[in-house]
C-alpha cells in the first residue's frame, strides 16, 4: 500500500533510514523537523509517513483510540498492515531502518518492529507511547532491536506509567523521564541523537565489503 510521505534525502549514499510516525490527527508534515535533529549530519534518508485513516475532529491517524494501551483491533489492523506494506516497499532494508514516533507513532513503532511476523529493524524510538496489546497481535521481546524510549512525567495523556512498562518490557533500552506533558524534551532529542549516531555507525560497520 502507498502512504502519503515526505522524504528528506541523505546527504550523501544513505547508510539507512530514518521512519517518524506522527502521532493522533496529525500528518506527515508534523514530525518532518524532527529528521534533522535526530539525524544532523543525514546519513540516513527519513521518512515521515501519513495515517492512512480519518476520524473526527480531523487529521490521520493510524488506529481509533478505545482505551489507552489497547488500540482497538479492527483500525489497528488497517494502520499495521497499511504501515507495514508501505514500509517493505522502501529502498532501504528493514534491518539498516530505524523505527520512531510519538505518541500513536510510537505504538506503531514498537507494534511493527516487535511484531512476530515483522523483521527486526536497527532500532526502535519511542517517544511518548506504550507497547500495545491488541487481539491478534503478538510481539517478541527476545533479541530485541536497539531501543531508546522517552516519556513526560506530567503526561495526561498517555500517563508515565506506560513508558515505564515499556521499559521493563525492554530492560536494556535507554530510557529517560522528563518533566512534562505530552511532549517531547528537546534535552532528550539530542541525547537521542548521539544514541542514534552510534546505532548508525553500527550499520556502517556491520555491512558487508563489497
Amino acid at each position: 500500500m502507498s502512504l502519503a510521505h515526505r522524504t528528506r534525502p541523505a546527504a550523501g549514499e544513505p547508510e539507512g533510514a530514518l521512519v517518524l510516525f506522527h502521532g493522533r490527527g496529525t500528518n506527515e508534515h508534523d514530525l518532518f523537523p524532527l529528521l534533522d535533529l535526530l539525524d544532523p549530519e543525514r546519513r540516513l534518508t527519513g521518512y515521515t509517513p501519513r495515517g492512512p485513516l480519518s476520524f473526527p475532529p480531523g487529521g490521520a491517524h493510524w488506529y481509533a483510540v478505545r482505551e489507552i494501551g489497547y488500540p482497538d483491533p479492527e483500525t489497528f489492523a488497517t494502520g499495521f498492515r497499511a504501515a507495514a506494506e508501505w514500509l517493505d516497499s522502501l529502498p532501504e532494508p528493514i534491518e539498516q531502518t530505524v523505527l520512531g514516533g510519538f505518541s500513536q507513532g510510537a505504538v506503531m513503532s514498537y507494534a511493527l518492529g516487535l511484531g512476530t511476523t515483522r523483521p527486526r529493524p536497527a532500532a526502535i524510538v519511542a517517544f511518548s507511547g506504550f507497547v500495545p496489546t491488541v487481539e491478534g497481535y503478538e510481539l517478541d521481546f527476545d533479541d530485541p532491536p536497539r531501543v531508546a524510549i522517552g516519556h513526560g512525567v506530567y503526561d495526561p495523556i498517555i500517563p508515565v506509567e506506560w513508558g515505564r512498562r515499556a521499559h521493563e518490557l525492554l530492560p536494556n533500552a535507554l530510557y529517560r523521564e522528563y518533566p512534562l506533558p505530552h511532549a517531547i524534551d528537546p534535552r532528550l532529542v539530542k541525547e537521542v541523537s548521539a544514541w542514534l549516531s552510534t546505532v548508525t555507525s553500527a550499520l556502517t560497520s556491520s555491512r558487508p565489503s563489497s
